[in-house]
C-alpha cells in the first residue's frame, strides 16, 4: 500500500489540520528518533501535547518566548535534530527576525508550524489571526511554504519533509476541515498542486488554498451554469506548481481566481499574480482575501463577513467575469 493511499485510509472524516499534524508529529517521532518538537506554552491548542506525552524527553516548551524557541530550534537542527516548533501563527511568524536570521539565513533544518490562521478561528479576534503569515514566509530566499487543505495533505507533507533538507512553514486551522475528493492522485512532490478537476478549455480557473478549498469547491459548482470551471487545491505555496499553471494558461481561460483566508496581498494571490505577469497572460486575475484586519465573531459570522461563503465567492467571480466581457 502507498504513503498516499495508506494516509487516504485513515482520513475518513474531516478535522483540524492542526489535529492532523498533532497525531502524524506523534507518529513520526515513533519513527525517527531525531524528532523532537517544541511549542511555546500552547500545546494543548497547537497539539503538539500529543508529541509530548509519548516523547517527554524530546518535547520543549520554551514558554511564551517564541523568539527564543526559534532559537532553539535552530540549535537542535545544527546538533543534528529534526525540530518542529510549533505556535499560533501570528506568534510564531511575528517573529520575523529570529526567523530571518537564525533559520532561514543558516539554512536551518526546522520545520516552522503556524496554527489557527485567518478569520475562520473566530471569536478569538485579530490579535490571534494569521493573516500576512505567507506573505512573510515567502519572502524569505530559502523558506518552503504549504498549506494543506485537508488531513491527508498535512500527514503526506509531514512525511515529504522528513527527506528534505532546509527550513519549512507549514499554516494549519484551528477549524475542522473535509477531506477532499481526488479522483486522480499524483505521487506527492514539491510544487505538485492537485488538480481536482478536468483542465478545461476557456474555463474559469480557480484556485483555492487551505481552509477556503471546500466552499471555493461549492462556488464553482455554483458557476457551472457559467461554463467549465477548472478547480485547483493550490496548496504549496512555495514552490508553485509552474507546471500545471502554464498549462492552465495555455487553455485560454477566462479568468484565473485565488481564494485565501490571508490578506489579498503576498499569500497565494500574490504568488500567482508575479508568474502570470512574468508570464505576461491576458486573462484577467481576481485575488479574494482578507479586505482589513480581523475581528472577533463566529467561524461563521465571519466568513460571511469577509465573502467566504459558497454564495458569496460565486457572487463575486461573476461579477469580475462580467465586468471582463
Amino acid at each position: 500500500m502507498s504513503l498516499e493511499t495508506e494516509i487516504i485510509d485513515r482520513a475518513t472524516k474531516g478535522k483540524a489540520t492542526r489535529l492532523s499534524f498533532g497525531e502524524e508529529l506523534a507518529s513520526l517521532g515513533a519513527k525517527y528518533d531525531e524528532v523532537v518538537a517544541l511549542d511555546a506554552d500552547l500545546s494543548k491548542s497547537t497539539m503538539t501535547m500529543l508529541f509530548a506525552e509519548k516523547f517527554p524527553k524530546r518535547f520543549f516548551n520554551a514558554g511564551i518566548a517564541e523568539a527564543n524557541m526559534i532559537g532553539m530550534a535552530a540549535g537542535l537542527a545544527a546538533a543534528g535534530k529534526i525540530p518542529f516548533a510549533a505556535s499560533f501563527g501570528c506568534f510564531l511568524t511575528g517573529r520575523y527576525d529570529q526567523i530571518r536570521m537564525s533559520v532561514a539565513f543558516t539554512g536551518a533544518n526546522v520545520r516552522l508550524v503556524g496554527t489557527h490562521a485567518g478569520v475562520g478561528i473566530g471569536e478569538d479576534g485579530h490579535s490571534q489571526m494569521a493573516l500576512e503569515d505567507l506573505t512573510l514566509m515567502r519572502s524569505l530566499p530559502n523558506m518552503t511554504v504549504f498549506q494543506p487543505a485537508d488531513d491527508y495533505d498535512t500527514r503526506a507533507f509531514m512525511n515529504w519533509s522528513m527527506g528534505h533538507q532546509g527550513p519549512i512553514y507549514m499554516r494549519l486551522t484551528r477549524q475542522a476541515l473535509p477531506v477532499l475528493k481526488r479522483a486522480n492522485l499524483r505521487p506527492f512532490a514539491p510544487g505538485r498542486w492537485d488538480l481536482l478537476t478536468a483542465l478545461h478549455e476557456s474555463s474559469i480557473v480557480v484556485l483555492a488554498s487551505g481552509a477556503l478549498v471546500e466552499a471555493s469547491i461549492q462556488a464553482a459548482d455554483l458557476l457551472a451554469r457559467l461554463g467549465p470551471v477548472t478547480f485547483i487545491n493550490a496548496n504549496w505555496i512555495k514552490p508553485i506548481d509552474e507546471e500545471l499553471l502554464l498549462k492552465a494558461v495555455q487553455s485560454k481561460p477566462k479568468l484565473f481566481v485565488t481564494i485565501e483566508d490571508h490578506y489579498r496581498i503576498g499569500g497565494l494571490g500574490g504568488a500567482i499574480a508575479e508568474k502570470l505577469s512574468e508570464w505576461k497572460m491576458s486573462a484577467p486575475l481576481l485575488r479574494i482575501g482578507v479586505e482589513g484586519f480581523g475581528q472577533s465573531g463566529s467561524p461563521a459570522a465571519n466568513y460571511e463577513h469577509y465573502g467566504f461563503t459558497p454564495r458569496a465567492l460565486a457572487g463575486q467571480i461573476e461579477k469580475a467575469l462580467s465586468a471582463g466581457q
